[in-house]
């Protein structure tokens, strides 16, 4: 069947003159319908690096993606981090704005289910949103170079408050822009890149490697102090691999600098949830009132 702007057309075959007109009203019917629900859902999505990325062992190409299972879109590679802008109603609009981080233990992005829907839910609570594909797989040293870029760009487009969360990987990340900030990972592209790059806050939900120093202790590269900007945390007990352990020790670094923290700790719940089951449906809430409270 051909495709007609994202429409799925039927071909017109052994049908009466009468039955293929009113097919084709139909048809023009649905266009102007799809055309129109585009024009409202449309999201612009930008590339991070002007030139060449930084560090890069290959040229840009579009993000190879695929569909997984329970409606999960993943993007399997990136080499051309970009950052896709979803923007509040204007009467809802705070000023305010999120950099979203999905995660997929730094080698795929669960882009959807950890990125654009969670962008569509902080929209509704009036914050603008950015959601990051990071390069991926297996560069988190370009990851935080993606990150730290990303938070200029916004803070480029006037937003004067400007956080990031993200989810397992995605947590990590924005663990390590909220601690890391003062280390420069790239030469300066532009004016953009004179703006700071340290998040007013962080969300990390079900964060992942925050542990791996010698006996679990905090991740060595995490520098947190007292200026660490406001941190909350959602994790589970039995999330024995990523949050459970991750949660905790973060949690800890932060107490023992006097850095604000807010951690929520259920003994279960698993890992990769999003919003969408289990413990997805019990930290938006939570997280929802920290964020009105984050000065």
């Amino acid at each position: 069947m051909p495709v007609v702007d994202g429409i799925v057309v039927p071909l017109w075959r052994n049908k009466p003159y009468h039955t293929m007109k009113r097919s084709f009203l139909l048809l023009l019917a649905s266009m102007a319908v799809a055309s129109a629900m585009q024009a409202q859902i449309y999201n612009p999505t930008r590339e991070l690096w002007p030139r060449q990325v930084p560090g890069a062992k290959e040229p840009k190409a579009a993000h190879v993606s695929r569909e997984g299972r329970d409606n999960t879109y993943y993007y399997d590679k990136v080499t051309n981090p970009t950052i896709e802008v979803f923007k509040p109603e204007q009467a809802k609009a705070n000023g305010r704005a999120v950099v979203v981080c999905p995660g997929g233990a730094y080698a795929v992005l669960a882009y959807n289910k950890e990125g654009q829907e969670i962008a569509q839910w902080l929209n509704g609570l009036g914050y603008a949103a950015y959601v990051l594909a990071y390069r991926v797989p297996g560069n988190r040293e370009g990851a935080l170079q993606d990150a730290q870029r990303a938070i200029r760009l916004v803070r480029a487009e006037g937003y004067k408050t400007v956080g990031i969360m993200g989810f397992s990987a995605g947590a990590s990340l924005s663990c390590r822009a909220a601690t890391r900030y003062t280390v420069q990972t790239y030469a300066p592209q532009d004016e953009k890149d004179t703006l700071s790059c340290r998040p007013d806050f962080a969300g990390l939900i079900y964060p992942a490697y925050l542990d791996e120093g010698p006996d679990g202790t905090l991740t060595p590269e995490l520098m947190v102090t007292r200026e660490t900007p406001p941190i909350f945390i959602f994790g589970t007990q039995d999330d024995v691999k990523y949050s459970g352990p991750s949660s905790l020790t973060i949690t800890d670094a932060m107490r023992r600098a006097n850095a604000p923290v807010e951690l929520h700790y259920l003994p279960r719940g698993g890992h990769g949830y999003g919003m969408r089951q289990g413990a997805g449906l019990i930290w938006p809430g939570l997280y929802e009132k920290w964020l009105f409270s984050v000065k």
